[in-house]
């Protein structure tokens, strides 16, 4: 009888050995203040540009220019190393490296020329402390009003739409809702680019998609089949808005989704443009049903706000209807 022959892991596949032997190598190759801000606990973002100069922002402080910078052959042995990491390319034919980091999952882009003059990278760290709609209330980035109205809009399973532009802060909003206690008894499927959001009830399933193979709108449909009580992704960006919108309106209510806008109106235009890339033809009633509850956070000089929350109570002639919305325990004097 032949001896069994012993089973390896596939190179493809990561373990944790693999997993702690890429992290030595990139934190290696980190050396310096991408390696020192990698490693704060009060570090966002950090951002090597094609001159190597390196920006480093901070909570509460906002961008500050690193004291040494990084050549380029330490910049382009770092987006190497990411893209061996992930089994991926990185040559002229595939310059763009879009990963994340090994241990930590940091949000990992990284860019060669010939689409960037000198290679680039971007590090986007997830908040090492998760934020609760109490410490938006306590930091004066939101209201308490704000803060009960969306409370309450949890517990009633009002479909939320968080927007904002870039490094506003949605995603660690969106985590602030699904620390809420009003989501622990529900089955939640999180389904997201890259792991960014994180929710403390006992039945989750969190999906991500898988480069070119597997696409948000795939998952998406899926995810019906998992019976989920709440669906939360972490950014809308193409044609799977519409799936969404769907299945929010057929028995799935109570889900939280972030989108690219300059406004909480804005927010609903773009999100037309979504869906207008699965039909032609705009869905406004359906729209206008689905989302419930808009927020929109901007960002100014480091400091992150809630702008705007606004209740969608449907679509007319003359638009969405929207308002302020407000906590229940709020009596309206006229």
């Amino acid at each position: 009888m032949a001896s069994a022959t012993p089973i390896t892991p596939s190179p493809s596949r990561a373990t944790p050995d693999s997993d702690a032997r890429k992290l030595a190598m990139l934190l290696s190759a980190c050396a310096g203040p991408v390696r020192e801000a990698l490693e704060a606990d009060d570090v966002i973002e950090i951002m090597a540009n094609p001159d190597g100069q390196i920006f480093i922002e901070k909570v509460g402080v906002g961008l500050v220019v690193a004291s040494a910078g990084m050549d380029a052959a330490a910049r382009e042995r770092i987006i190497r190393l990411v893209a061996s990491s992930i089994g991926e390319p990185c040559d002229r034919l595939s310059p763009i490296v879009s990963a994340e980091l090994p241990g930590g999952g940091e949000r990992f882009e990284g860019l060669m020329p010939p689409v960037a003059q000198a290679p680039c990278f971007s590090i986007r760290k997830p908040s090492a402390t998760p934020f609760s709609l109490d410490d938006y209330v306590a930091q004066g980035a939101l209201t308490l009003a704000q803060c009960e109205a969306l409370r309450a809009a949890a517990s009633e399973r009002l479909n939320i739409l968080v927007a904002g532009g870039t490094s506003s802060g949605k995603t660690t909003f969106t985590n602030a809702l699904l620390a809420e206690a009003a989501l622990a008894d529900d089955r939640i499927v999180i389904l997201e680019d890259t792991r960014e959001l994180r929710c403390a009830a006992p039945d989750v399933v969190a999906l991500r998609t898988h480069r070119d193979h597997v696409t948000l709108k795939q998952l998406v449909r899926s995810t019906l089949r998992l019976r989920p009580d709440r669906i939360i992704v972490g950014e809308v960006r193409g044609a799977e808005a519409l799936d969404l919108l769907k299945a929010w309106n057929t028995g799935h209510p109570g889900g939280i989704t972030t989108l690219h806008a300059n406004s909480a109106r804005g927010a609903l235009s773009r999100l037309e443009q979504l869906v207008g890339e699965a039909t032609p033809a705009l869905p406004f009633g359906l729209i206008g049903e689905a989302i419930d509850v808009v927020v929109f956070l901007s960002r100014a000089s480091g400091r992150r706000r809630v702008e705007e929350v606004l209740r969608v109570s449907g679509f007319c002639e003359d638009g969405y209807a929207l308002a302020p919305l407000f906590p229940p325990s709020l009596t309206l004097v006229p």
